[in-house]
């Protein structure tokens, strides 16, 4: 068994580490850790086509923006999104916000 440091390697990574097919080798499924520093805005969540996700938001809260429509997600819940579906993610939270997001593949690709 290897232990990845996703933490360590988000911090090195402008906030957010994809532990995927690079250090997995496999498709199939993949790990992404991230945080927000207080007041972030803007960051972008798409799963992208062929993707599956599902985000929780393990440390602090965000409002999730699209168009007019805005939802507020608390420390420990989640959220599924599919396909192209994209939300803006913003950091309303005193302090930094971390998420973990765990996804799949629903149709065979590859990335480059």
């Amino acid at each position: 068994m290897k232990i990845y440091n996703v933490s360590e390697a988000a911090i090195n990574n402008e906030g957010e580490f994809v532990l995927g097919s690079a250090e997995l080798k496999t498709q199939a499924c993949y790990l992404v850790y991230g945080f927000l520093t207080e007041g972030e805005k803007g960051r972008e969540l798409k799963p992208g086509k062929g993707h599956e996700e599902i985000i929780c938001i393990a440390r602090g809260e965000v409002i999730l923006r699209r168009g007019d429509e805005e939802t507020r997600v608390r420390q420990g819940e989640a959220f599924y999104m599919k396909g192209e579906e994209t939300y803006l993610m913003y950091n309303r939270a005193v302090g930094e916000t971390l998420y973990v997001i765990a996804g799949g593949h629903t149709e065979e690709h590859h990335h480059v």
